[in-house]
């Protein structure tokens, strides 16, 4: 049978208010009462009921957290972040994957609210206009972590994606390159079309370089549709002498695939992804990349929610957080 706290104030000889401030960390408990409170629960191995105290307080301590693919370092990093703040605030975690399937993210969304979770962190290029009408009626706060949202009505924390995929086309430009292909994630997803791909037009356009559409490729964002990216861009009538790559798995496949090629990076190919995780210090070369705060990112999307479930004020709701770019051995002139 599960121990109750009427059972440890009936060990313990004291009343179960008393007991329940001692498991609160109410202040107003003698030493000696405390300290007899906490080895009796300690003797019974008690341990608070977390969904009694919810129904009592109306707060179950507990956030939710949508997340596309666990298995990307991309999304881990930002999670880190989160759980690190989470504990910091003691709210407790539930991690969701979705495998980026509108239909399991709607599931997986009404099944924490079910739970009754105070607050929802999403993750994932793309909200469904049905997603969004979910989030609309969530009766806990939404924030988003490295997502954006066009309709501008939920919290989030992002980078400027236009101005950081600008600032790596720039970066080639200027080490002569003009056939610059970019292969990026499903143009369907507002965040690629409209911001990492408008980047990417801006910087070719202040540079007098058309825009070639076959230079840009849709790939998911995994190693072997990195090595099919490279193997379609090779193929072409004028082979990319640059590559950007929206993810650092797929910056990876795309660099092994060149040199198992004979392709020489960075003297013939150079190549900038962009997110900085670990993945890019394990090739050799090392990868330049795009630095993305990701750890930050994570960390002040939770920060943001702790404050929009208590009902604090917010002076900024849309975050964008400062990026920069770590240029290594795939690129020239490293610095």
């Amino acid at each position: 049978m599960n121990v109750t706290i009427y059972d440890v104030a009936r060990e313990a000889n004291v009343s179960m208010a008393t007991v329940s401030r001692v498991v609160n960390g109410n202040p107003n408990v003698k030493p000696v009462t405390r300290k007899k409170v906490l080895d009796v629960i300690n003797k019974l191995g008690y341990r608070p009921n977390a969904v009694a105290r919810g129904l009592a307080s109306k707060r179950t301590t507990t956030v939710g957290v949508i997340i596309p693919d666990i298995s990307n370092v991309f999304y881990a990093e930002l999670a880190r972040g989160i759980e690190d703040i989470a504990t910091m605030y003691k709210y407790n975690i539930i991690l969701s994957n979705s495998d980026e399937n509108e239909m399991k993210e709607l599931q997986v969304l009404n099944t924490l609210l079910g739970k009754q979770v105070d607050g929802i962190i999403y993750m994932g290029e793309r909200i469904s206009e049905q997603l969004q009408e979910e989030f609309d009626r969530s009766p806990a706060p939404v924030v988003l972590a490295g997502s954006v949202d066009q309709a501008n009505k939920l919290a989030s924390v992002n980078i400027d994606y236009r101005e950081a995929t600008k600032a790596a086309v720039k970066r080639f430009i200027e080490n002569g390159h003009d056939k610059i292909a970019f292969v990026i994630g499903s143009l369907n997803e507002p965040v690629n079309r409209d911001l990492k791909l408008g980047g990417y037009k801006d910087a070719l356009e202040e540079a007098g370089i058309a825009y070639d559409e076959t230079y840009v490729l849709e790939a998911d964002y995994n190693y072997a549709a990195g090595v099919k990216a490279w193997e379609e861009l090779s193929n072409l009538a004028h082979t990319p002498n640059a590559v950007i790559a929206a993810d650092d798995e797929l910056g990876v496949g795309i660099l092994n695939a060149a040199l198992d090629a004979g392709v020489s990076v960075p003297d013939d190919l150079e190549i900038i992804t962009s997110n900085n995780t670990k993945l890019t210090l394990m090739t050799r070369p090392q990868l330049s990349t795009v630095v993305q705060p990701l750890y930050d990112i994570g960390a002040v999307a939770m920060r943001l929610l702790t404050k929009l479930m208590s009902s604090d004020e917010v002076d900024e709701k849309a975050v964008i957080l400062p990026h920069s770019e770590k240029f290594r051995g795939t690129t020239k002139n490293k610095s």
